[in-house]
C-alpha cells in the first residue's frame, strides 16, 4: 500500500499491556507484539497503532509519559522498538505511534524541575497558577479532571497546577514556546526512526481558555460538549499546531501520517482539525455513542461522509466498553457489532480496530480489587473506568495465561475468554474471527473499482442500503429476516451471518446481520 495509505487503511490498535507477553511477567510488550505480527497480516490489516510504549511510573497505564524519547524498561528498549518496526515493515504493515502531548507525568524531569524551583523556566511548561482566596487556598478556578475531583493539585511553595486528567499528568502550557519545540523534536525522533505516523492524545485539549474561566457545572466525564462549549479546550489556536506538525510530517518521504483523538461529539467541529495542511484524520466518535439500528446508523454514517474525506470508523477502543457489550451483549452483542462492522467496512475511509474486536471480546468484569484504572479509583468506583476493555487477549484455550502469557495476568481474563481464543475462532469458519478475516480481505480485493461516492436508501424502517459502485451492502436491524429488493446484484459476496439469499433480485437478509453483494 502506497501513496496516501490512510485514506482507507485497516488500522489494528494494540493496547500494549495486554496483547502478549514475551517474558512471563504477566504485562505485554514489544517483543511479544514482534512474535504476533502473522495474527495481524492473516486477518488483513494494514497497519498498526501502539498506544505509548515511553518511560512512565504507569499512573495512568503510559500515557503519563516520563520520556517522550525512550521504551519503557518492561516493554522493551529502543532496539526492540527497532527490531518490532523492521518486522512489521517487512510484513507490509505501517506502524502509528501514539503520542501524548497534552500532558508529561509528573515523574518528567521538566516537572521535577519545575516543583523543585519556582524560578526555574521549567515552570513555564506548565500551567500553574496562584490559587483564589486570601491565602489562595482555593483552586484557581472550578475544572474538574476527567478522572473525578478537582484539576488543580497546589505545590509545596503554594501555587497549583493542572492536571485535566490524574493529578500525575500535569498540563502542559502551549503558549511557551519551548513547549513546541521539544514536541518537535519528538516526533522527528520517531520519524526518523521509521515510524509511519503518530495518533495524537486528546489532541483537541492543549490550548485552554487564557483567562482560565469557569466552566458549567457538569460532571467533568459526562461534561466533553460542556468543557468545549466553556472553551477549556478546542480551542482554535490548537490548529496552528497541527500546520507545524504536518509541514514537519510532509517534509519525510514514506507518507507520514497523524491522526487526532479529538474527543468530541460535534461533526463539524471535529472537521476543523483535518485538512490537506493540518491533521490526515480525526476519530469520530459519534459512531460509538450510535444506538443499534438502520435509522441511528444512517444519520452517524451521512453526516460523517458530509464532513470527513477521509472519514474514519471506530466502534471500540481502550477506553470505551467493548460494542458487543454495547449491543446487548452476548452471541446477540456479538452478531450486531459483526453487521455494523460489516456495514462501515464498505464506506470509503479508515476503519480503526481494538485488539480483541475480531474475537466479539465483550466488556469484562474486573473484581474491585483488581481495579487499576486512575478513572474507577479517582472517582471512588462512582465511574466503572476501563479496566474491563483492557483485559488480556486470550491466544489460546488452554493453560492459566491462555497464550497471553506464562505468567499472571496484570488483569484478569473476560468471563469466556478462553472460548473465544484465536486458536478455538482461527480453526471455525462461522467464528466472528474468520468472519472478520473474510470481510477485510475481501474489502482489500474490491477497493480498487470502488468509488468514493456511495449512495443510501432505507427501503424499510430497519433496513439499509449501501450502494458503492459494483458493492451493494444490505444491513438489517430486525429481529427477524428481511427481503430487499437489489436491482442488478448478481451475487452474495459475504454475509456475517448464515441463510443470506439471492434470486430473483431480492436477496434474504438474516436478523441482525449485514450481506455484501456485487
Amino acid at each position: 500500500m502506497s501513496g496516501e495509505w490512510w485514506r482507507d487503511a485497516v488500522v489494528y490498535e494494540i493496547y500494549l499491556r495486554s496483547f502478549a507477553d514475551s517474558d512471563g511477567d504477566g504485562v505485554g510488550d514489544l517483543e511479544g507484539i514482534r512474535s504476533r505480527l502473522s495474527h495481524l497480516v492473516d486477518l488483513g490489516v494494514d497497519a498498526l497503532w501502539l498506544t505509548p510504549f515511553y518511560p512512565s511510573p504507569m499512573a495512568d497505564h503510559g500515557y503519563d509519559v516520563a520520556d517522550y524519547c525512550d521504551v519503557e524498561p518492561s516493554f522493551g528498549d529502543l532496539a526492540g522498538f527497532d527490531r518490532l518496526l523492521a518486522d512489521a515493515h517487512a510484513a507490509g504493515l505501517r506502524v502509528i505511534v501514539d503520542l501524548v502531548p497534552n500532558h508529561t507525568s509528573s515523574e518528567h524531569a521538566w516537572f521535577v524541575e519545575a516543583l523543585a524551583d519556582p524560578q526555574s523556566p521549567m515552570r513555564q511548561r506548565y500551567v500553574f497558577r496562584d490559587g483564589k482566596g486570601p491565602s489562595g487556598e482555593e483552586p484557581p478556578n472550578n475544572w474538574q479532571s476527567m478522572f473525578g475531583g478537582p484539576a488543580w493539585t497546589r505545590a509545596a511553595d503554594g501555587q497549583w497546577y493542572l492536571h485535566l486528567f490524574d493529578t500525575r499528568q500535569p498540563d502542559l502550557d502551549w503558549h511557551c514556546d519551548a513547549v513546541h519545540d521539544e514536541m518537535l523534536r519528538v516526533l522527528r525522533f520517531w520519524l526518523d526512526r521509521g515510524v509511519d505516523g503518530f495518533r495524537v492524545d486528546v489532541a483537541h485539549a492543549l490550548y485552554k481558555h487564557p483567562e482560565l474561566a469557569d466552566s458549567p457545572e457538569v460532571p467533568a466525564f459526562e461534561g466533553i460538549e460542556a468543557m468545549a462549549a466553556s472553551h477549556v479546550w478546542d480551542r482554535d489556536e490548537v490548529l496552528a499546531v497541527y500546520e507545524r506538525w504536518r509541514e514537519v510530517t510532509d517534509g519525510y518521504d514514506g507518507d507520514r501520517m497523524l491522526v487526532g483523538e479529538v474527543f468530541l461529539y460535534d461533526v463539524p467541529r471535529i472537521a476543523r482539525y483535518v485538512s490537506d495542511t493540518r491533521l490526515h484524520q480525526a476519530f469520530n466518535f459519534t459512531v460509538m455513542q450510535t444506538p443499534w439500528g438502520a435509522a441511528a446508523l444512517r444519520e452517524t454514517v451521512e453526516t460523517a461522509l458530509e464532513h470527513f474525506h477521509p472519514g474514519t470508523w471506530v466502534l471500540s477502543n481502550h477506553d470505551l466498553v467493548r460494542h458487543p457489550t454495547r449491543y446487548g451483549g452476548g452471541a446477540l452483542g456479538r452478531r450486531r457489532g459483526l453487521a455494523v462492522s460489516a456495514l462501515l467496512y464498505a464506506l470509503p475511509g479508515s476503519p480503526y480496530l481494538y485488539q480483541g474486536e475480531e474475537l466479539g471480546l465483550e466488556e469484562s468484569v474486573v473484581p474491585e480489587a483488581l481495579r487499576q484504572d486512575p478513572l474507577f479509583l479517582r472517582t471512588g468506583g462512582e465511574q466503572d473506568g476501563r479496566d474491563g476493555c483492557r483485559t488480556p487477549l486470550p491466544w489460546t484455550s488452554d493453560g492459566p495465561g491462555l497464550g497471553f502469557t506464562t505468567g499472571r495476568p496484570w488483569l484478569p481474563f473476560g468471563e469466556g475468554a478462553a472460548e473465544l481464543a484465536v486458536d478455538c475462532q482461527r480453526v471455525d469458519p462461522g467464528s466472528t474471527l474468520s468472519t472478520y478475516r473474510r470481510l477485510l480481505h475481501r474489502r482489500r480485493s474490491l477497493l480498487p473499482d470502488l468509488p468514493q461516492e456511495v449512495e443510501i436508501t432505507s427501503p424499510a424502517a430497519d433496513v439499509l442500503v449501501v450502494r458503492r459502485g459494483p458493492l451493494v451492502v444490505v444491513l438489517n436491524t430486525a429481529a427477524e429476516p428481511v427481503e430487499v429488493p437489489v436491482d442488478g446484484a448478481s451475487a452474495v459476496l459475504e454475509s456475517t451471518a448464515g441463510g443470506a439469499d439471492l434470486s430473483g433480485g431480492v436477496v434474504t437478509v438474516p436478523a441482525a446481520a449485514t450481506v455484501w453483494l456485487r
